[in-house]
């Protein structure tokens, strides 16, 4: 059975560094072919699986806001071809930008409470009268990564539709993939993989018979992360300090 896995670079990293804490060591070097291997073996019921295909959608640090970043990610991305845990690379990029909105704090389901005024700011009219109601707004510098999502569907689906895999992982928990997830079930079995501490998303759900049947869904945890890390050199590349 020829397996394909795609893999959201970023809901990976992101929810990787949630599960191990940004500080420590020994997670960021990642094997993705072998972490796909791992968790197909002990989780799917799939008979004489092989991870045929592993499709790696990212995109590149930029070097003007984090130099040292975008060095260790450029022998990241070279280590993974070289030592032959990605066959494809699918790139998106950064947009940078200003956004406006009103200032908030966060509840405890991480929900936006807009901040009013109050003691020790509160906001007046011109009159002298107090404007309870007034917003806050707040001009911040963002930067996004953009193309990660739209790379892993348009790749799984081309290779579901062509007929290149017999079953397919997708390594994400971005509920816009739910649309192509849903059309490759009717057609190969699935495996979906929450790479974050949160809950799956609920449009990524769905039954194990779904269409062709045979679909799982999975939680990543630190434990599997630790255990599929690439050798310390590979080739001449070796392993950032404090990877």
């Amino acid at each position: 059975m020829r397996i394909g896995v795609y893999v959201d670079g970023f809901n990976l990293y992101y929810g990787a560094r949630g599960l191990c804490a940004r500080s420590t060591p020994g997670w960021r070097w990642l094997d993705l072919r072998q972490l796909a291997g791992s968790i197909v073996a002990r989780r799917s019921t799939w008979i004489g699986p092989t991870i045929d295909r592993v499709v790696y959608c990212t995109a590149r640090v930029s070097g003007a806001s984090n130099a040292s970043g975008q060095r260790d990610q450029d022998v990241y991305l070279r280590a993974l071809r070289e030592s032959g845990s990605v066959d494809e690379f699918a790139m998106g990029n950064y947009v940078s930008r200003v956004s406006t909105a009103p200032l908030a704090v966060a509840d405890r389901k991480a929900r936006p409470v807009l901040a009013l005024p109050g003691s020790p700011m509160m906001i007046q009219h011109r009159d002298g009268r107090p404007h309870p109601d007034a917003v806050f707004m707040a001009s911040v510098a963002r930067r996004e990564e953009k193309g990660s999502d739209v790379n892993v569907a348009s790749h799984l689906l081309l290779d579901v539709l062509e007929r290149r895999v017999d079953a397919a992982v997708v390594v994400s928990n971005d509920s816009d993939l739910a649309f192509p997830i849903a059309q490759a079930r009717e057609r190969v079995p699935v495996g979906t993989v929450n790479p974050t501490k949160n809950y799956r998303a609920g449009k990524l759900g769905g039954t194990p018979l779904d269409g062709v049947g045979g679909h799982w869904w999975y939680q990543l945890t630190a434990d599997d992360v630790k255990s599929a890390q690439l050798p310390d050199r590979v080739g001449r590349l070796t392993k950032p300090s404090g990877w």
